[in-house]
């Protein structure tokens, strides 16, 4: 039987969406470890299908890395709001497409020697074309791709979002 290590946590920064604290465990055998981490409400990523045969990804400008990416749309989970309800939300405002089916995957945490936030994958389906709802400041753009290229550069290195491989690839698995 594992020992459950107490922990106690001190806030050294908050934000609108996200606060990082000095997380702070000892164990059964006394020893302390202590290593600062990230909250984070957690985050949905969906996986639109235009089509049985094309997926709708977005280049999206990541100021946190000074490039557009091409990405699955994705956003952060607002307080009390379901997953479901997120990837809804966060479908229609980045890409304009909203999902007659959309189905939750898997749920995965990105980083989790740093970081907490848990990643709900969401599979929408069925979906009809409208105008994206796309928050101020955000460089957006639709880009539809054959499946198979959108395998291919998840493997090849040009797709590079960690959310958006995880995604294509399980996807694509599920798919065989």
């Amino acid at each position: 039987m594992t020992h459950s290590p107490h922990l106690t946590t001190r806030v050294l920064l908050e934000t609108k969406r996200f606060r990082v604290e000095t997380a702070t465990c000892v164990r059964a055998d006394g020893t302390t470890h202590q290593r600062e981490v990230i909250r984070h409400p957690g985050a949905v990523t969906v996986v639109p299908m235009v089509d049985a045969d094309h997926v709708c990804l977005i280049r999206n400008y990541r100021l946190a890395v000074a490039q557009t990416l091409l990405e699955l749309p994705a956003g952060t989970l607002e307080p009390g709001e379901p997953p479901a309800a997120t990837a809804e939300r966060e479908l229609v405002e980045e890409t304009g497409y909203r999902a007659g089916q959309l189905h939750l995957l898997h749920s995965f945490y990105l980083s989790p020697g740093i970081l907490d936030e848990c990643m709900y994958l969401y599979l929408a389906t069925d979906l009809t074309a409208g105008s994206a709802a796309r928050e101020p400041g955000e460089e957006i753009e639709n880009h539809v791709l054959d499946w198979g290229e959108a395998i291919r550069m998840a493997c090849d290195g040009t797709i590079r979002d960690a959310k958006t491989i995880v995604g294509l690839l399980f996807c694509d698995r599920m798919r065989q």
